[in-house]
């Protein structure tokens, strides 16, 4: 089963400790990257160490959760290699996995509610990569970011 790393700032913090318990209901493997009470905390931090662990396990799943899950995409998609999507509906879930490949999930806690956030990630883990034509996109993807790492 897919293994998910899961992270939030304070913002977050409620909403990740009940999808934490649903998904452990659920039976995936879990690692709750914090934080881990509702004091302010820092999501650039938060996401960093969230992105790291995917990019180094194959095939795992992050989801990053702040007050909006703006700032959570931003940083997250600073990081050469994650795919991360701001999804606030299970469509948008579904489609970045479908036609992006998407490998983080960003939500926002202030945002929407715990059966909302329930069904995106459902929607998220279960499904697949179309590939096809979405490869050759991802591919270019994949040159601008190093086209850009070696501009700086």
């Amino acid at each position: 089963m897919t293994k998910i790393y899961l992270g939030s700032d304070h913002g977050g913090f409620l909403l990740k400790q009940g999808l934490y318990a649903f998904l452990s209901g659920k039976g995936y493997s879990i690692e709750d990257c914090g934080v881990f009470s509702e004091a302010s905390a820092h999501y650039p931090e938060i996401a960093l160490s969230v992105c790291k662990k995917v990019l180094k396990e194959a095939g795992s799943i992050g989801i990053l959760i702040c007050g909006t899950g703006i700032g959570m995409s931003i940083t997250a998609n600073k990081i050469p290699g994650i795919r991360a999507a701001l999804c606030h509906e299970p469509l948008s879930a579904k489609m970045s996995r479908a036609h992006n490949n998407a490998n983080v999930l960003c939500l926002g806690g202030r945002m929407i509610g715990y059966l909302m956030a329930c069904s995106i990630v459902e929607f998220f883990l279960n499904t697949p990569f179309d590939e096809g034509r979405h490869s050759h996109r991802l591919s270019l993807i994949q040159e601008l970011e190093k086209e850009s790492q070696h501009e700086s």
